[in-house]
């Protein structure tokens, strides 16, 4: 029987912001919500995998799990698309890469029910990207070290019988200058997007799931950010004409779904150098 029929169906999901190679990143929780989908299309919206952080030291089979995963996806012939972020720049030399139904891009503009949608990572709109990268990545270290004491934190207020919380999420909220950005990010991205005739404006990087419908003088938009996969683990569903946010929680998945092989797919030897550059393909090849 085909796997495929016992999986929720799904006309276009929207992930971002993973950061595979990474202590942060939920790769095992991300690979059981992958497993029960069945996308006809597929957005990775930048910073799948975190090249500013990679390192040899760090590089667990959960994580590769992920790429083997996708990897599936593809020789199945789904349409994929990995749009670049600034995690994961150095794909960006990559840009315009075809292997069957993947792609590598900058951004995607693709017609939904007669409606356009604008796919973009949103870097591009960070001046912190544009004048100090080098602060942007001093900061990326510091954010997932966060995340490692916030795993503390959790795992002893779980012994006490206390809710989750997130210190970043704390931080982020109390700090004028990030709320600030935040909202000077959505700004300039729907702005844009309304100028530019654009139905939906979909973005990740600053790890704030959220859809809402955005005016302006010149008319209106739907925004949409698909969060993710380190502190809200999240991702964007759109099927049947409607957009919802989806929300991990582990009460989702049975045994099965979580025990379910990774299929072992040859494209993944022959492509991984090529469209991941050594820096992954050397980990895969000699493990």
């Amino acid at each position: 029987m085909d796997s495929n029929k016992k999986k929720r169906k799904i006309d276009l999901v929207v992930i971002s912001d993973i950061h595979l190679g990474t202590y942060g990143c939920h790769a095992k929780e991300l690979l059981c919500y992958l497993k029960s989908i069945n996308p006809k299309r597929v957005i990775l919206n930048g910073d799948i995998i975190d090249i500013w952080q990679f390192s040899k030291r760090y590089w667990p089979k959960s994580h590769m799990k992920i790429v083997k995963y996708i990897f599936g996806w593809i020789s199945e012939g789904k349409e994929i698309y990995y749009i670049t972020g600034n995690h994961d720049e150095m794909m960006r030399k990559f840009v315009d890469f075809e292997i069957g139904s993947f792609s590598i891009k900058n951004k995607v503009v693709l017609e939904l029910n007669g409606k356009k949608a604008w796919f973009f990572h949103g870097d591009i709109f960070d001046v912190t990207m544009q004048h100090s990268k080098w602060l942007a990545k001093l900061g990326a270290i510091g954010y997932d070290i966060l995340i490692l004491i916030n795993r503390g934190v959790n795992f002893i207020s779980k012994i006490f019988g206390k809710e989750k919380i997130s210190l970043s999420k704390k931080i982020k909220d109390s700090v004028k200058s990030a709320v600030k950005f935040i909202n000077n990010f959505e700004e300039t991205a729907t702005n844009i997007a309304i100028d530019n005739k654009f139905d939906f404006v979909v973005c990740g990087h600053i790890h704030k799931p959220d859809i809402k419908k955005v005016k302006n003088d010149k008319g209106a938009v739907t925004y949409l950010n698909s969060g993710d996969w380190v502190e809200n683990l999240t991702s964007l569903e759109y099927h049947k004409n409607k957009w919802n946010i989806y929300k991990y929680s582990d009460t989702h998945y049975n045994n099965n779904i979580a025990k379910e092989k990774v299929i072992e797919v040859d494209v993944i030897d022959k492509t991984a150098k090529q469209i991941f550059g050594e820096l992954v393909a050397d980990f895969y090849l000699n493990k």
